[in-house]
This record gives C-alpha cells, sequence and structure tokens, in this order.
C-alpha cells in the first residue's frame, strides 16, 4: 500500500498525518517533559516523524513492504535524510539512525519529497 507521510513539530507538541487511498489518520502529541520548551524547531519535525512511523506502524495503518512518501517542509532533513549533507546535531543523527531502522526492519520503500511549510496539512494540527 502507498502512504503519504506529514509531520511537524513545536517546542510544545508535535503532530502527524498518514494518508493512504481511502483514509487520512491524524494525531498530536505534547512533547515528554524532557523534550518540551528545550528542543529546536528541526530537532522537533524528527522526533514528529519518528514517533508518527512507529505510531503508524503500530497501529497496523503501514505495514512490512509499503511504500511511504515522507513529505519534508525543511530542505537541511531532505538533505539529511537521503545522506546528500551530513548533520552535526546528536540529536538530530540519533532520530536519523532510529528512522533509518524502522525503514531497513520493516522493509519499507521510502522517498523524500520537498514541500513548501504552506502544503504542510500536519501544522494545522500544531494550532488546533
Amino acid at each position: 500500500m502507498d502512504h503519504l507521510c506529514y509531520f511537524d513539530g513545536d517546542k510544545k507538541m508535535i503532530s502527524w498525518i498518514i494518508q493512504d487511498g481511502e483514509t487520512k489518520f491524524e494525531q498530536t502529541r505534547d512533547h515528554v517533559e524532557i523534550y518540551l520548551d528545550k528542543i529546536s524547531k528541526e530537532q522537533s519535525k524528527y522526533v514528529a516523524l519518528h514517533v508518527g512511523i512507529f505510531w503508524a506502524i503500530g497501529k497496523f495503518i503501514i505495514k512490512n513492504g509499503d511504500t511511504v512518501k515522507i513529505m519534508l517542509d525543511l530542505k537541511s532533513m531532505y538533505e539529511h535524510l537521503t545522506g546528500t549533507k551530513q548533520n552535526h546535531d546528536h540529536f538530530i543523527e540519533s532520530r536519523i539512525n532510529f528512522i533509518k531502522k524502522i525503514i531497513e526492519q520493516r522493509n519499507l520503500q521510502v522517498q523524500f519529497e520537498i514541500i513548501e511549510p504552506s502544503q504542510n496539512i500536519a501544522t494545522r494540527l500544531l494550532s488546533s
């Protein structure tokens, strides 16, 4: 099955939306105490991506071998996740490693696509 994955985060919350041809799953979470008001917006986006994919696998929305198109509204994330540029933030590198392990373990066919921030539909969940 093919899925679109949108995600966002700020200093207080994370959000994600997983869509396939027929359904859309929307989720928000407050940051856990150790991250609340302590991580950057970019770091928060990595947390949202990691948690969102993990959640979708746990809910059997994304299954082994599925195709997942990850919609990125930060060029830096695209560069880091595709390996075209290295990141020197230990926190982000740790999240990238977790994300890559999930992708590999579940044999997901992942594509990364850059979008404009205004196209990120998960952003609106942060303000609701």
